[in-house]
């Protein structure tokens, strides 16, 4: 039984075999599994949490790829299906020499656009504690009314929802659009996860405190803000601060959120009173920031998540 289910898009990147170059000077590309949320599903499972991947892919060799790879990882497919209508995403990622990216899709559309409520697994959210969802689900039809249909009955169910915004505005019609829509898959979370690109988008604010109070709302928990090499920033109702991240030769910052959004959750999973700890809280984004930091040592973002002995003896020797 799944404790916790990661909804949304499942993809391949294909990430250029060097860094430092553009998407038109790249001598070749590595197939890589990814996209967020089967990125977190993964992150999760290798820290020993039992997940699930809800969402759709094409019924292709890409999509078989993808479901295999998940499950190999330890992640229940069950709720994962497949499309004879369309194929599974693709995206197509140039690393800079810094390790942060650009991305270019193939979605026109894509297999997991096309998720619809009717295909949500119902059976598998009433026996999760957890549900983590992102954006790009909500960007349009039949996926938005899947994610949201997906969301309230886990809410109704007393599940703890974890949201991470995601910012990809290349999808989105224009920049209101994704306001708009992101802001939605807030509006309903407990545990939100974005970057301060992303708090600054949503809000106009370049002020975390502003922003992080612009975004705040009754029912949220926590919201984090992570900063890259900076660390992450945490905030709940009733105290907030910062967590220093580690300095790492990075090779690939594809997948560092998601492995950090994994080392969050299952901290949260396996103790709640955490939320009102700030000790507990700030040793969680620690575990959480070496996540990211390790995820960041190797090509693609799967591939690279770490399993929990692995984020325990980094943090020995830190």
């Amino acid at each position: 039984m799944a404790a916790a289910i990661c909804l949304g898009e499942l993809l391949i990147d294909f990430v250029p075999t060097v860094t430092g170059t553009g998407l038109t000077d790249a001598p070749a590309f590595v197939k890589a599994p990814g996209g967020a949320p089967g990125n977190v599903a993964v992150g999760l499972a290798r820290l020993g949490v039992p997940s699930a991947f809800m969402g759709k892919v094409g019924d292709d060799a890409f999509g078989r790829f993808l479901a295999d790879t998940l499950a190999g990882a330890g992640v229940d497919v069950g709720p994962l299906r497949f499309s004879t209508e369309a194929r599974t995403a693709l995206a197509f990622v140039s690393l800079r020499a810094d390790g942060e990216r650009e991305f270019m899709f193939y979605r026109h559309p894509s297999a997991d656009m096309l998720f619809n409520p009717g295909e949500v697994d119902i059976g598998a959210i009433h026996r999760a504690k957890l549900l983590h969802f992102g954006s790009i689900s909500l960007i349009g039809e039949p996926s938005r009314g899947a994610t949201l249909y997906a969301v309230d009955t886990a809410r109704a169910a007393g599940c703890l929802i974890s949201y991470d915004p995601n910012l990809r505005l290349p999808l989105w019609p224009d920049a209101n659009a994704a306001r708009d829509g992101m802001l939605l898959g807030l509006k309903k979370a407990h545990v939100v996860k974005l970057s301060d690109d992303e708090s600054e988008f949503l809000t106009g604010f370049s002020d975390l405190d502003a922003a992080c109070k612009a975004l705040w709302h009754d029912e949220l928990k926590l919201l984090v803000v992570t900063r890259g090499r900076a660390g992450c920033v945490y905030f709940t109702a009733d105290f907030s601060g910062g967590v220093e991240s580690f300095a790492v030769e990075a090779v690939d910052a594809t997948g560092a959120g998601d492995g950090f959004v994994a080392g969050l959750l299952q901290g949260l999973l396996a103790d709640p009173a955490t939320f009102r700890d700030e000790a507990r809280l700030r040793e969680l984004c620690r575990f959480a920031n070496a996540v990211g930091a390790l995820a960041t040592l190797e090509r693609g973002a799967i591939p690279a998540l770490p399993d929990r002995e692995r984020v325990l003896d980094f943090l020995r020797h830190q």
